[in-house]
């Protein structure tokens, strides 16, 4: 079978390797879509992680077929159409206990962590800790296989609306419209909310405009924070979020959003540079809450599997490329570019 391995920054081969062997407990996906994600960029630019400098192989917006199962399993049976995501959680640690899988001390993750192949490969293998302690989700028969591998980072944004409270009377302020991005305007519509969209790049901006938000800013060139208050009869957003990986929009969301209004920290910072600043005495005078959204309860991406099957979500706006495996290369140069929105890998 073929599989791409990252090996140095901006670089991957694809290499024919023998086909995994499916263990007992667990099974072999066929894959049929996986997506580029912004972490997988960020990874692409940085190169291989520390232990695995002869490269692996990541990927972990994923979508595939059951195409063997282990002796021992009788969830699933060849044939399975299944969307899978990233986290794995141990079950025993403090935050586990509580629910709160999404922050276990000990995750690990698909397609992320080196010693656990993921999606960019034509097969992989969902061990037994996948299967039980992961995040998997059998598809409707009829459902196409992008939809299923939208449904991870899909996950994380309806797990920010539902912990910011979105709603009818809401106007949110999305910073950054990239692929993320647009999918936080469709579920803050989704969910009766006004959207505001800021987004320094023409091009995306256009793309932004195709997902019905009520306005969308040039930051470079407008006063966002004038134009928001502006559009509040001067109280300011409900909810801001920073879908991007900038500080400084932090500093801005904080401007523009009213006395008790939410900030949603959804993009990470480079983690050499992680650090931010925010107006304390606005957050302390006007009662602001500034929260962390990261990763979500698996029930959240059972969610997205049925939002996107029933289209409220409109998974062909967000998919502009679909490439082979063997141009992954080009994929991830199309992704970094900021041409288009999602990108897709079929192996």
């Amino acid at each position: 079978m073929k599989a791409a391995f990252l090996v140095a920054p901006r670089t991957y081969q694809v290499k024919e390797i023998p086909d995994p062997i499916c263990p007992d407990d667990g099974l072999i996906l066929e894959v049929k879509a996986c997506g580029v994600c912004g972490s997988d960029l960020r990874r692409w630019k940085e190169g291989p992680p520390e232990g695995a400098e002869d490269g692996y192989t990541p990927g972990h917006e994923i979508s595939g077929q059951v195409i063997q199962v282990g002796k021992q399993v009788t969830r699933y049976q060849v044939g399975d159409k299944l969307a899978v995501a990233p986290d794995i959680h141990c079950g025993h640690c403090w935050y586990c206990r509580h629910g709160k899988y999404n922050l276990c001390d000990n995750i690990r993750m698909v397609g992320i962590f080196p010693d656990i192949p993921g999606g960019f490969a034509e097969k992989m293998v969902l061990a037994n800790e996948v299967l039980e302690r992961g995040i998997v989700h059998k598809m409707p028969d009829d459902m196409p296989f992008q939809m299923g591998a939208l449904a991870e980072p899909l996950s994380s944004v309806i797990s920010a609306h539902e912990k910011a409270g979105t709603s009818l009377d809401d106007v949110v302020v999305i910073l950054g419209a990239g692929p993320i991005g647009c999918m936080h305007v469709m579920v803050a519509k989704a969910r009766g909310a006004r959207v505001i969209v800021s987004e320094p790049s023409e091009t995306r901006r256009a793309e932004a405009e195709r997902f019905g938000p009520d306005a969308v800013v040039d930051p470079f060139n407008e006063d966002l924070v004038a134009f928001v208050r502006d559009f509040t009869d001067g109280l300011g957003a409900t909810i801001s979020i920073c879908a991007n990986p900038i500080a400084a929009t932090h500093a801005q969301a904080v401007q523009l959003t009213r006395k008790s209004g939410r900030i949603v920290l959804f993009g990470g910072l480079p983690k050499a540079n992680p650090m931010t600043t925010l107006d304390a005495n606005r957050i302390h005078y006007g009662e602001q809450e500034v929260v962390g959204a990261f990763s979500y309860h698996p029930t959240k991406h059972e969610s997205a599997v049925s939002l996107l099957y029933r289209n409220i979500i409109p998974a062909e706006k967000l998919i502009t490329r679909v490439l082979p495996l063997d141009e992954i290369g080009q994929a991830f140069e199309i992704a970094a570019s900021g041409a288009g929105l999602k990108v897709m890998i079929e192996p």
